[in-house]
């Protein structure tokens, strides 16, 4: 073999192993979070690479705020034509790609439609969506925030159905749920005991559903405070009348001064109460004096009169 042949092999020998290298792709790995703002998904965004690579698009991303399956074969041969040698080294067998959004919760559309109901109805409704845990996604980056595009609500069943448009140009949302009418109650603020005297200061006020009150729940604060509790009561629930009484003036077995007032006359003789009485009730009392029982209307702390009626003679 002549030096000139030698010479063009080793040439050969050379080129034959540099060509893999040359022709090989770079080597890249999976990004560990998938999470893509815009409406495609690229290489880029599973791989961490540059360039025209970077850009390629793989598929259509999903909807703002819910995520996609991509296959781990297409990926690869996608990721194989843009010149990236994936060797999916972790074993993966899906990869889920999630879109970021801007979210709107239940809690926010229910108070969308609550102001609605208000600027409708001239009253305050408390909202119940049928699905509780219900959000409106926009996508990233777009404009404008959710509007109420129509709403038909029905007083008698409390049913309520709106369109929301949770962006702008971005496509209608069905929601639907029940609307109840509230009033503002007056309540205990704490924890009371029987027989204490309410002021002023132990009552706040709670927005209530109007079908969860009483017929005989007390809603005028001046129907509470000076009044005394008949037994322990618990915050934030409202109070019936029966809950409540005038402060008694008069306990029963109680000594009091009774009083016979008619024109031009008034006697008093000591009596004993039989029965609890407060300010204005009409309680019977025993005179000691002629042991006859009488009706007399209390009228202060130990004290009762006697008119010329209802009374038994005194």
């Amino acid at each position: 073999m002549t030096r000139k042949s030698l010479l063009a092999l080793t040439c050969l020998a050379a080129s034959a192993l540099c060509a893999p290298q040359a022709l090989a792709g770079d080597t890249v790995v999976l990004r560990e979070a998938l999470t893509v703002d815009g409406a495609h998904v690229t290489l880029g965004d599973l791989f961490d690479v540059a360039g025209d690579a970077a850009d390629a698009v793989v598929a259509r991303a999903p909807a703002p705020g819910s995520r996609t399956s991509l296959s781990v074969d297409y990926v690869r041969q996608v990721a194989a034509e843009n010149g990236l040698d994936w060797a999916n080294a972790a074993g993966v067998r899906r990869i889920t790609v999630s879109r970021d959004s801007r979210m709107v919760g239940a809690e926010t559309i229910a108070e969308m439609l609550e102001g609605e109901l208000f600027a409708e109805e001239g009253q305050i409704h408390e909202v119940r969506l049928s699905n509780s845990t219900m959000a409106l996604h926009a996508p990233v980056g777009s404009s404008g925030g959710p509007q109420i595009g129509s709403m038909n609500f029905d007083p008698r069943s409390g049913m309520l159905v709106a369109e929301i448009t949770p962006y702008d140009g971005g496509q209608p949302v069905r929601v639907t749920g029940r609307a109840f009418a509230t009033v503002d109650v007056p309540v205990l603020a704490r924890a009371v005991a029987s027989g204490t005297e309410i002021t002023d200061a132990d009552i706040e006020w709670v927005s209530y559903r109007t079908d969860r009150i009483r017929p005989d729940a007390v809603l005028d604060p001046d129907q509470l405070v000076g009044f005394e509790t008949r037994r322990a009561l618990r915050p934030g629930e409202p109070l019936r009348g029966y809950d409540l009484q005038r402060p008694l003036m008069v306990s029963r077995g109680e000594l009091v001064t009774l009083v016979f007032e008619a024109p031009g006359i008034q006697l008093s003789v000591r009596a004993r109460a039989m029965e609890d009485a407060a300010d204005g009730e009409i309680a019977r009392f025993v005179n000691l004096q002629s042991n006859r029982t009488v009706e007399a209307l209390v009228d202060g702390p130990g004290r009762a009169r006697v008119g010329a009626t209802p009374s038994a003679s005194f």
